[in-house]
């Protein structure tokens, strides 16, 4: 599958974002750039899903993911995200539980470190039990600038 991978560089509010697709699957969304994998262009559906998501329109993505690497999981931490509302926070420990392992909020965030699709699978949305807004791969300012993007636009919902 990897022959078929290709990336587009896409700018964004908080800088150039790389998308990269297996044929109609997202397979990765970062801030570097990928290595290994030849520029190419992307559905403009989904530049039009993240452009609508920064401009606040639109608050889901509906693109088709694939994973081409984690445990199982992994796996299971990354899809959850989908269950913390745009505009609000959860917890490491709220997600530990809702996975069924209550004890597991430090492997829960070393799997969060390695979310492939941030933003669509919202790993940003995590914060610490405490209120502290926690780690986050991409720099916590990144974080920082996510949550107030959603915050803002949430207000109007």
């Amino acid at each position: 599958m990897k022959g078929s991978l290709v990336f587009e560089r896409i700018s964004s509010p908080i800088g150039f974002l790389y998308v990269v697709f297996s044929g109609k699957h997202l397979v990765k969304l970062a801030l570097e750039k990928p290595k290994g994998i030849k520029a190419g262009e992307v559905p403009g559906s989904f530049k039009e899903e993240l452009m609508a998501y920064f401009e606040g329109r639109s608050r889901e993505f509906h693109q088709e993911m694939v994973f081409l690497s984690g445990t199982d999981f992994e796996k299971k931490v990354w899809l959850t995200l989908k269950d913390v509302p745009y505009g609000q926070t959860r917890t490491y420990k709220w997600l530990s539980e809702k996975i069924g392992k209550p004890k597991a909020h430090r492997a829960v965030g070393q799997a969060l470190s390695k979310n492939p699709i941030s933003i669509v699978l919202p790993c940003h949305r995590i914060i610490d039990s405490d209120g502290h807004i926690g780690g986050y791969s991409s720099g916590i300012d990144i974080k920082r600038r996510l949550l107030e993007l959603e915050y803002y636009y949430s207000e109007d919902i």
